[in-house]
């Protein structure tokens, strides 16, 4: 959190929406927390304090702000930086299914030691990695005793508690009210098909624009885009290590800032995973004014080129992603989406989900390995060839044997370099998962024929040199290219 008081009580009073979820405001009088962007009576300066996260609001006594919605805000963006590594592992805990998680699997996972995890930690947030994560299963259960008609029960289990008496106990220290009396405060949802949640974003959000660059590349069976939503096949492990299968459907709220994520009953019990890969694939943690500053030169190459509130689109499924890539090298966009379909028909588990096109979730890694030396005939049957099948079950075993790593967890420069010892996956499409598949908001495939196409008569070299300028956001320098091309 940066700022002196002063400048931190302007962005309250003036709703700043750049600055929504980058601190928090505690109201003395009060005994709750807000937003910068909340609408309520503007407290006195001098009955403010300020936080770097809603846990440390909540650590310090205050309750979450029933009208501007904490739960709502957006996070952080993992850039390069000193935060970078704090901020990692913080999507990677509100992911987590349930208290047994063990937050020391996170700091290995990340390459740190526990201990200098929880420094870098409590000096990004004000708040040790433990008082995080059980912040975010409050918060998480607030946002769904609100808004879901999902039974105090349901709403314990989906967040991430152990039991009901777990989560009365914690909101009764926290909030100092039960999940019953919130409920009854809030006027909870009313049950229907699926259960629905709002994820918060930071305006502008081009949703038309990042919903076309998802239609174009949706895999059928498993992906659809219909009547302004993006709706797609899920199949995660649940607590347990079972497999659950079902479908998720996202649409825009525009008049609240945010976008709203319908998910199948089914899905329930792997809630905090499920909104984790949608805030990933909708880039919903992306700051657009730090982003338009950095890269508002490109308009001098050519105006408006360069738009505010441009997303990066992620993916809900790394290896999904990945095997997708794969197949779309030197074909047309149009024939990588016949060829992921059939792979998704031929390999993938069937999907219950009532909805128009979508019936198949995408085949698993482990469903790649297991048609080993065959897979060259099995896959040359759907008509990918030899070299990309070969590719393909060679990116399964890397990632099954932890060589390269494709979601949260990735160092995304070394992991670059290992994707490229994989036979078959060059600069390009190691730079393109990164930018994808690991969120890096610096990648930048120079060698992309629409890159050469929207800045014409340069080199690959000379498009990198050119590129320097836009670190450390060339991710969404390309999405600006990309943009601008009939």
């Amino acid at each position: 959190m940066q700022g002196s008081r002063a400048e931190l009580y302007a962005a309250f009073k003036a709703k700043d929406s750049r600055f929504d979820g980058r601190f928090f405001v505690g109201i003395r009088t009060t005994g709750v927390y807000c937003r910068p962007v909340c609408r309520a009576r503007l407290a006195k300066a001098e009955n403010c304090e300020y936080f770097a996260s809603a846990a440390a609001a909540q650590q310090a006594g205050y309750r979450p702000c029933l009208m501007c919605r904490p739960e709502q805000a957006p996070g952080l963006c993992p850039a390069d930086g000193a935060g970078a590594v704090a901020a990692r592992a913080a999507l990677m805990m509100e992911a987590l299914p349930g208290e047994g998680e063990s937050l020391d699997t996170v700091a290995r996972t990340l390459g740190y030691s526990p201990r200098h995890l929880r420094r870098l930690f409590v000096a990004a947030f004000g708040v040790t990695p433990v008082g995080y994560a059980q912040a975010s299963r409050l918060l998480l259960a607030k946002n769904l005793l609100t808004d879901t008609g999902l039974s105090v029960t349901e709403v314990a289990m989906a967040a991430g508690f152990g039991s009901l008496r777990r989560m009365n106990g914690l909101f009764k220290k926290q909030y100092r009210l039960s999940p019953t009396a919130l409920r009854r405060q809030a006027a909870g949802g009313a049950p229907g098909r699926g259960v629905t949640v709002a994820l918060g974003y930071r305006p502008p959000y081009p949703f038309g624009e990042t919903l076309r660059f998802l239609a174009q590349r949706a895999i059928p069976g498993v992906e659809t885009v219909e009547n302004g939503e993006y709706a797609r096949t899920v199949r995660l492990r649940g607590r347990d290590g079972g497999a659950l299968t079902g479908w998720i459907r996202i649409g825009h709220l525009p008049g609240r800032g945010a976008l709203g994520v319908t998910l199948s009953e089914t899905l329930v019990p792997a809630l905090p995973q499920v909104l984790s890969r949608v805030k990933r694939l909708f880039d919903l943690y992306c700051e657009p004014d730090a982003v338009y500053r950095a890269l508002e030169g490109m308009n001098r190459l050519r105006p408006g080129l360069c738009r505010p509130g441009t997303r990066v689109p992620g993916c809900f499924d790394p290896f999904e992603m990945a095997v997708r890539a794969v197949l779309g090298q030197q074909i047309t966009v149009k024939a990588a989406n016949t060829l992921a379909g059939r792979l998704a028909l031929e390999l993938g588990t069937p999907v219950e989900t009532g909805i128009p096109g979508l019936a198949r979730a995408f085949p698993e890694k482990e469903d790649i390995l297991a048609l080993g030396g065959g897979i060259r005939e099995r896959l040359g049957a759907l008509g990918v060839l030899s070299a990309r099948a070969d590719c393909i079950l060679g990116l399964a075993g890397a990632l099954s044997r932890g060589e390269v790593a494709l979601d949260l967890s990735a160092d995304p420069e070394r992991d670059i370099e290992k994707l490229k010892e994989i036979r078959g996956i060059g600069d390009w499409t190691a730079q393109y998962l990164a930018m994808r598949a690991m969120g890096w908001p610096d990648a930048f495939p120079a060698a992309d024929a629409g890159l050469k196409k929207a800045l014409p008569g340069r080199t690959p070299g000379e498009l990198r040199a050119l590129a320097e300028a836009w670190r450390p956001w060339r991710s969404y320098a390309v999405m600006n290219l990309w943009n601008a091309l009939p």
